[in-house]
Protein backbone atom coordinates (compact mmCIF):
# COMPACT_ATOMS: atom_id res chain seq x y z
CA UNK A 1 0.00 0.00 0.00
CA UNK A 2 1.16 3.63 -0.86
CA UNK A 3 1.94 5.99 1.70
CA UNK A 4 3.30 9.39 0.41
CA UNK A 5 4.94 12.13 2.34
CA UNK A 6 3.48 15.94 1.00
CA UNK A 7 4.46 19.34 2.82
CA UNK A 8 1.45 21.37 3.59
CA UNK A 9 3.35 24.55 2.48
CA UNK A 10 3.89 23.02 -1.10
CA UNK A 11 1.46 20.30 -1.72
CA UNK A 12 -1.82 21.81 0.52
CA UNK A 13 -3.77 22.49 -2.08
CA UNK A 14 -2.93 19.61 -4.90
CA UNK A 15 -5.52 17.60 -5.38
CA UNK A 16 -5.93 14.19 -4.53
CA UNK A 17 -9.04 13.14 -5.63
CA UNK A 18 -12.41 14.73 -7.37
CA UNK A 19 -13.04 16.00 -3.75
CA UNK A 20 -10.17 15.97 -1.53
CA UNK A 21 -7.00 18.22 -1.29
CA UNK A 22 -3.58 17.16 0.60
CA UNK A 23 -3.93 19.92 2.78
CA UNK A 24 -7.71 18.29 4.95
CA UNK A 25 -5.43 15.58 6.01
CA UNK A 26 -3.44 17.76 7.72
CA UNK A 27 -2.46 17.10 11.76
CA UNK A 28 -4.38 19.33 13.49
CA UNK A 29 -0.92 20.44 15.74
CA UNK A 30 0.36 22.76 12.77
CA UNK A 31 2.99 20.18 11.55
CA UNK A 32 4.14 20.33 8.13
CA UNK A 33 4.68 16.84 7.00
CA UNK A 34 1.38 14.85 5.93
CA UNK A 35 1.18 11.04 5.11
CA UNK A 36 -1.53 10.59 3.01
CA UNK A 37 -2.78 6.48 1.96
CA UNK A 38 -3.39 6.08 -1.69
CA UNK A 39 -5.94 3.53 -0.54
CA UNK A 40 -7.32 5.89 2.17
CA UNK A 41 -8.32 8.76 -0.24
CA UNK A 42 -10.04 6.33 -2.81
CA UNK A 43 -12.04 4.89 0.09
CA UNK A 44 -13.18 8.06 1.45
CA UNK A 45 -13.92 9.24 -2.45
CA UNK A 46 -16.26 6.09 -2.75
CA UNK A 47 -17.73 7.31 0.65
CA UNK A 48 -18.30 10.44 -0.97
CA UNK A 49 -19.59 9.96 -4.21
CA UNK A 50 -22.29 6.93 -2.77
CA UNK A 51 -23.72 10.02 -0.65
CA UNK A 52 -23.20 12.44 -3.03
CA UNK A 53 -22.23 14.67 0.59
CA UNK A 54 -19.27 16.16 1.34
CA UNK A 55 -17.29 14.72 4.25
CA UNK A 56 -15.87 16.46 6.80
CA UNK A 57 -12.22 15.13 8.34
CA UNK A 58 -12.19 15.73 11.51
CA UNK A 59 -8.49 13.84 11.72
CA UNK A 60 -6.46 12.03 9.40
CA UNK A 61 -3.02 12.01 9.95
CA UNK A 62 -1.37 12.64 13.55
CA UNK A 63 2.31 13.17 14.30
CA UNK A 64 3.23 10.31 16.78
CA UNK A 65 3.59 13.48 19.76
CA UNK A 66 0.28 14.87 18.77
CA UNK A 67 -0.98 11.50 18.74
CA UNK A 68 -0.15 10.67 22.29
CA UNK A 69 -1.26 14.00 23.53
CA UNK A 70 -5.34 13.49 22.31
CA UNK A 71 -4.99 9.53 23.36
CA UNK A 72 -4.19 7.70 20.52
CA UNK A 73 -3.96 4.20 20.41
CA UNK A 74 0.13 3.19 20.41
CA UNK A 75 -0.31 1.55 17.15
CA UNK A 76 -2.38 3.55 15.58
CA UNK A 77 -3.57 4.06 11.96
CA UNK A 78 -3.54 8.05 11.82
CA UNK A 79 0.29 8.03 12.73
CA UNK A 80 0.65 6.02 9.41
CA UNK A 81 -1.21 8.23 7.41
CA UNK A 82 -4.16 5.20 6.81
CA UNK A 83 -7.08 6.40 8.84
CA UNK A 84 -9.64 9.53 9.02
CA UNK A 85 -12.12 10.37 11.34
CA UNK A 86 -15.01 11.36 9.17
CA UNK A 87 -18.56 13.15 9.61
CA UNK A 88 -21.13 13.00 6.79
CA UNK A 89 -23.74 15.73 7.28
CA UNK A 90 -27.08 14.28 7.62
CA UNK A 91 -25.85 10.84 7.85
CA UNK A 92 -25.38 8.69 10.89
CA UNK A 93 -22.01 7.48 11.91
CA UNK A 94 -23.69 3.83 11.93
CA UNK A 95 -25.15 4.61 8.15
CA UNK A 96 -21.31 5.57 7.44
CA UNK A 97 -19.86 2.61 9.53
CA UNK A 98 -22.17 0.11 7.30
CA UNK A 99 -21.16 1.40 3.64
CA UNK A 100 -17.75 1.41 4.92
CA UNK A 101 -17.77 -2.05 6.00
CA UNK A 102 -19.20 -2.47 2.54
CA UNK A 103 -17.05 -1.54 0.39
CA UNK A 104 -13.79 -3.73 2.50
CA UNK A 105 -12.26 -1.03 4.33
CA UNK A 106 -9.24 -2.43 7.05
CA UNK A 107 -10.85 -1.08 10.05
CA UNK A 108 -14.04 1.21 11.45
CA UNK A 109 -14.73 2.79 14.53
CA UNK A 110 -18.32 3.94 15.57
CA UNK A 111 -18.38 7.02 17.72
CA UNK A 112 -21.09 9.08 18.91
CA UNK A 113 -20.58 12.17 16.83
CA UNK A 114 -18.28 10.60 13.98
CA UNK A 115 -16.79 7.43 12.25
CA UNK A 116 -13.08 6.50 12.06
CA UNK A 117 -12.51 4.30 8.73
CA UNK A 118 -8.74 2.84 8.01
CA UNK A 119 -7.24 0.96 5.41
CA UNK A 120 -5.09 -1.50 7.23
CA UNK A 121 -4.99 -5.01 5.97
CA UNK A 122 -6.56 -6.65 8.63
CA UNK A 123 -10.10 -5.78 9.37
CA UNK A 124 -10.93 -4.69 12.06
CA UNK A 125 -14.55 -2.43 14.03
CA UNK A 126 -15.95 -0.90 17.03
CA UNK A 127 -17.71 1.22 19.29
CA UNK A 128 -15.49 3.78 20.55
CA UNK A 129 -12.50 1.75 18.99
CA UNK A 130 -13.72 -1.42 21.70
CA UNK A 131 -16.57 -4.00 20.44
CA UNK A 132 -15.88 -6.79 17.68
CA UNK A 133 -16.75 -6.13 13.86
CA UNK A 134 -20.15 -8.38 14.44
CA UNK A 135 -21.67 -5.27 16.32
CA UNK A 136 -22.01 -3.93 12.77
CA UNK A 137 -23.78 -7.31 11.64
CA UNK A 138 -26.37 -7.47 14.61
CA UNK A 139 -26.95 -3.60 14.83
CA UNK A 140 -29.47 -3.39 12.24
CA UNK A 141 -31.46 -0.03 12.47
CA UNK A 142 -29.14 0.91 15.21
CA UNK A 143 -27.99 4.35 15.44
CA UNK A 144 -25.10 5.17 17.47
CA UNK A 145 -25.40 9.37 17.39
Amino acid sequence: MAVKTYSLKKSGTVKLSNNFRVREFRCKNGSDKILIADELVKLLQKIRDHYGKPITINSAYRTPAYNKKVGGAKYSQHVQGKAADIVISGVTPYEVAKYAESLGAGGIGLYNSFTHVDVRPARAAGTSGQASRSLLKHSKNRSFS
